[in-house]
């Protein structure tokens, strides 16, 4: 395990833009491809690349997310790995939250000061991606940077959702802009190799993922910039000027789960033939929390294209395109197409369906002769017979109390109750 290393991993903040999955858990804390949490990926990262000291910041709707990091990452009492979670504190030379990433950071410096370490690796807690920071590291060592950015390289339409830099023939970052309007994109191509220049992507965008020399950060945050609450916003850019800032420029698979459309296309895209990330590497899985869960159990279906985690039971009549999480139930003669089930916590006793039944609530999981389509249902929903979800670009947007409608994806929200015929 590396010692000349930390790992700083962000919570995130309110996430509204992937409401009404974050209605009751931060960012990091939804979860992805049916089985893992979003902050499994930037830990199992870490842990491949034997990076095993890391810091987990949380605040926003974190009780899920702290329970999830204690119960999953337990490390051998030999080793002196952990993932330690610091929470948002009141202490009394600082009565605030935390009011952004680095100001996050220099809240955690004096939990993170005892643990000697000569860099500082600094990760979002809600990207898909699969990454060796050790390139990285060697890069930032190799070029003498104080400072590196992980950069990908975008199209002119990707171009304005980010931040975009521009960098010099030794690859030191020189200029940068947030989120560009398209008539300024022109001035602010960089030389970003042979191969994505004939894919159209010229543009360098920030990933969030920066290395930091542990003198300057701790510089930075205490001294130079002691009101600066941002890394992407306000750090990155004033230290351009100043200080040797690397691009570190990464052309594998990232896709930052910023929105209900983007997580959406994200889980769907697993169940191609060949996904852009791949969950089936032997070499780099994805570390998640061990359950003890019987195999699935599935019964006259058709299945294409499908992903399905442990646990469920499964009598559609047909699923395609769609992810299936654990312990999901689908009822006889459902149809399910492109769309994501998350399953649920726990599974229901006789005794809890016979209740069900007497007070007329649907049970647990999806009912029979249903039809869903472009649908995302949160964990734990019960969803009655004969119900019909047909999501797609003809639905406007709009907040029901039992579902949300973005970008034309109906998220089901956690713990609905649909009865028998509803219609969306």
């Amino acid at each position: 395990m590396s010692q000349s290393i930390v790992a700083v991993i962000l919570g995130g903040g309110a996430g509204s833009r992937l409401y009404p999955l974050t209605a009751s858990r931060s960012k990091p804390a939804v979860p992805i491809a049916g089985k893992y949490r979003l902050v499994d990926i930037p830990i199992s990262n870490c842990l491949h690349c034997g990076i095993g000291r890391m810091f987990i910041f949380t605040q926003f709707n974190s009780a899920s997310l702290n329970r999830h990091i204690k119960n999953t990452y337990h490390f051998s009492a030999f080793s002196s790995a952990f993932a330690d979670i610091l929470a948002a504190e009141q202490t009394p030379d600082n009565p605030q939250w935390f009011q952004g990433t680095a100001d996050a950071v220099r809240q955690g410096l004096r939990h993170i000061s005892p643990f000697p370490s000569d860099y500082v690796l600094i990760l979002s807690g809600d990207q898909l991606y699969q990454m060796d920071f050790n390139l990285m590291l060697g890069e930032h060592i190799k070029s003498g940077a104080d400072i590196s950015v992980a950069t990908i390289p975008v199209t002119e339409k990707d171009a304005p959702e980010f931040g975009i830099m521009k960098k010099n023939e030794q690859g030191f970052i020189t200029s940068f802009i947030e989120k560009p309007k398209k008539e300024l994109l022109p001035d602010w191509t960089s030389d970003t190799g042979e191969e994505m220049h004939r894919q159209g992507k010229e543009y360098l965008a920030s990933m969030g993922i920066y290395i930091f020399n542990r003198r300057l950060l701790w510089e930075i945050l205490l001294n130079e910039k002691p009101e600066a609450t941002d890394f992407g916003k306000e750090i990155i850019p004033q230290s351009i000027a100043k200080y040797k800032v690397a691009s570190y420029q990464y052309e594998g698979y990232w896709t930052d789960i910023g929105n209900i459309h983007s997580f959406f296309e994200a889980n769907l895209d697993l169940t191609r033939d060949i996904p852009e990330f791949n969950l089936f590497d032997i070499n780099k899985p994805i570390y998640t929390r061990p359950r003890m869960l019987p195999p699935s159990k599935i019964n006259g279906t058709t299945l294409e294209r499908v992903l399905i985690a442990e646990g469920c039971i499964v009598n559609a009549l047909r699923v395609e395109g769609s992810v299936i999480g654990i312990r999901s139930r689908i009822g006889i003669g459902t149809t399910l197409v492109n769309t994501y089930v998350m399953g649920n916590d726990s599974y229901e006793t006789l005794e809890d369906i016979a209740r069900a039944g007497e007070n007329h609530i649907p049970l647990l999981g999806i009912g029979n002769h249903c039809y869903i389509s472009n649908a995302i249902i949160d964990k734990d929903c019960r969803i009655g017979n004969d119900v019909r979800i047909n999501g797609g670009p003809h639905l406007e947007n709009t907040d029901h109390p039992l579902y949300t409608v973005k970008s034309g994806v109906v998220v089901v929200k956690k713990g609905s109750i649909i009865p028998d015929g509803f219609s969306i």
